[in-house]
């Protein structure tokens, strides 16, 4: 018996709690048995899904404890307590293909084990469909519940590596998205370093522009005094009596003649 199998509070109070749900499962069932509106069956079917399925947490809740306290029990006190946990999963399963078998009666084929939103392994398959509680012997119905189990272990295992998948893919497409953040960032400083250098250059030609004309005009201003110069020089030369041309500052006219100067003075003249 159980409850000569010696056992530490927690798992005391899980098991306690596992066959209360047992009790209600096996109560649950006659009634259901006395119900003749299949309205009121569904719905006490999904009352008794609700008690499997909290009954279903606290197994795996017992299954843990137990591992926790493996190394400090005795061998044979293991070998009692998973015996025994083996025992409850068996009629946890025996329950869970008797609900599938008045799922079954009642024309409900598509409802899936514990409404889990299981996939099409979880959908009933033409065996158990043609089944009744009355032509299925106990190891049948434990077959069926433990393989039914299953399933929904396993459709658990994959959606848990669809959302690890998920999650990674979602982290590298952050990691990649902010690489791309940061070399835009950088991009986008370079642009605004070349947009400033080509301002500074423009403004630095347009400079030399100005002091390039402003030479030019210089120059040129330059040449037409020095073309004004010599002109003035030329005319002052080959025309020395010209008096419209003011005599040019350090530039002396032209001496007179010798033989002038002899005739106009008296004293040579006397002589």
């Amino acid at each position: 018996m159980a409850s000569n199998i010696p056992m530490s509070p927690q798992l005391e109070q899980i098991h306690g709690e596992i066959r209360d749900h047992f009790r209600a499962l096996a109560n649950g069932f006659q009634r259901l048995d006395k119900i003749k509106d299949s309205t009121r069956q569904s719905k006490q079917l999904e009352e008794l899904t609700d008690k499997m399925r909290d009954c279903k947490r606290l197994v795996k809740d017992f299954d843990r404890e137990l591992k926790d306290e493996e190394a400090s029990n005795p061998p044979e006190v293991n070998k009692q307590l998973n015996d025994e946990k083996q025992s409850m999963i068996k009629e946890l399963n025996s329950y869970v293909a008797l609900r599938k078998t008045y799922m079954s009666t009642l024309g409900n084929k598509k409802i899936e084990l514990f409404d889990m939103g299981a996939g099409p392994s979880a959908e009933p398959t033409p065996d158990d469909n043609v089944q009744v509680a009355s032509a299925m012997s106990n190891q049948e119905l434990v077959d069926a519940g433990v393989k039914r189990m299953d399933e929904t272990d396993q459709a658990i295992q994959r959606s848990k590596q669809v959302v690890e998948q998920t999650l990674e893919v979602g982290t590298q497409t952050a990691a990649n998205l902010k690489g791309q953040t940061d070399q835009m960032g950088r991009v986008v400083n370079h642009l605004d370093t070349i947009q400033f250098s080509i301002k500074k250059a423009s403004q630095l030609v347009k400079e030399i522009g100005r002091q390039v004309a402003t030479d030019k005009c210089i120059m040129m201003f330059l040449f037409l005094i020095v073309c004004g110069v010599i002109a003035i020089i030329v005319v002052k030369i080959v025309n020395p009596n010209n008096k419209d041309i003011r005599d040019i500052p350090g530039l002396a006219p032209p001496a007179q003649s010798r033989k002038l100067l002899y005739l106009r003075n008296p004293e040579y003249m006397g002589r």
